[in-house]
């Protein structure tokens, strides 16, 4: 099977169950419906519980067999989070997509004090990954895959300054959560590896992608020029969001994925078909995941019980 092809080469994915995040529209819309088209059990992890409802019926009606439901679940709430995780008694949990996001929000905070881009992007997911832990490494598979940005490049993360208090710029906190998506991988693979552990912890990215993300935080400020010019180059410059979520579905699917790789569009980083991705130096730094985990661990309350060091 080689990238190029694999928008037609799916595997199988009966007996498999997968939780996505951020599913109700977008990419996580268009993941989880290729899962389900391919047979897995796939929960819609949703803050919007009308919208994740309306999301698996929009899927049942593309694919009239497919086993998907809705769970409510609010990345900017570590109590949602830890509900979410709580009320999962499946036996196994073979793929854990972490793909909802946030981008170039103005300053907001979560409802437990963090700056929202750090708070859902990264502290979110890296909670809920502990808290689904024992599932995952429990199941012989099991895939983590994070879905981060190319913009990771606009910031390495700052350690003294983490919810970028001193001086928020909205897009450089978007890439610090970015990098952060991309260093959490890197220790999530390191420390599993540790152990001898199966589990593949991925990254993945979309490229320029036609979707709601990038009109979120000027519709919120209600700019109306800077969301008609944003629309404006989704339609002409942007491919498709079902291009977009190929790289996830490659990362999560595809035989040989390697832990702590990163996939993204061919062309350039920007579009086509699933391929290897440049990623900036500073995110395979072990020094720097190392000290993101344990500060995220201290900010979060949550630990990964059985991971090496």
């Amino acid at each position: 099977m080689t990238q190029r092809r694999y928008a037609n080469d799916l595997p199988d994915q009966s007996g498999r169950t997968a939780v996505v995040t951020g599913a109700n529209s977008g990419i996580g819309l268009i993941t989880a419906r290729e899962l389900a088209r391919r047979g897995a059990r796939v929960l819609l992890a949703c803050r919007d519980e009308r919208r994740g409802k309306e999301a698996a019926a929009r899927i049942r009606a593309a694919v009239p067999d497919a086993d998907v439901e809705f769970a409510a679940l609010d990345l900017a709430d570590l109590s949602s989070v830890r509900e979410f995780a709580a009320a999962y008694t499946a036996d196994r949990l073979d793929l854990l997509i972490n793909n909802a996001g946030v981008m170039a929000l103005p300053y907001r905070r979560t409802a437990d004090g963090f700056e929202t881009q750090f708070g859902v992007n990264h502290l979110g997911h890296f909670a809920l990954t502990g808290l689904l832990l024992p599932k995952l490494l429990g199941t012989p598979g099991a895939r983590v895959v994070s879905v981060s940005s190319g913009l990771h490049v606009l910031s390495n993360i700052d350690m003294g300054d983490l919810n970028s208090e001193r001086n928020y710029r909205r897009w450089i906190a978007y890439g610090r959560s970015k990098t952060a998506n991309l260093l959490f991988v890197h220790e999530l693979a390191r420390r599993t590896a540790a152990i001898g552990s199966g589990l593949v912890a991925a990254a993945a990215h979309p490229g320029y992608a036609s979707t709601n993300l990038q009109t979120a935080g000027v519709r919120m400020e209600n700019r109306r020029t800077a969301e008609r010019v944003i629309e404006l180059g989704n339609r002409i410059i942007a491919q498709p969001a079902a291009m977009g979520a190929l790289p996830t579905l490659y990362a999560a699917t595809a035989p040989g994925v390697r832990s702590d790789s990163f996939t993204g569009p061919r062309l350039l980083g920007w579009r086509g078909a699933p391929a290897p991705s440049w990623r900036a130096g500073w995110t395979l730094n072990d020094v720097a995941s190392e000290r993101l985990w344990v500060a995220s661990e201290q900010l979060t309350g949550v630990t990964f019980a059985g991971l090496g060091v």
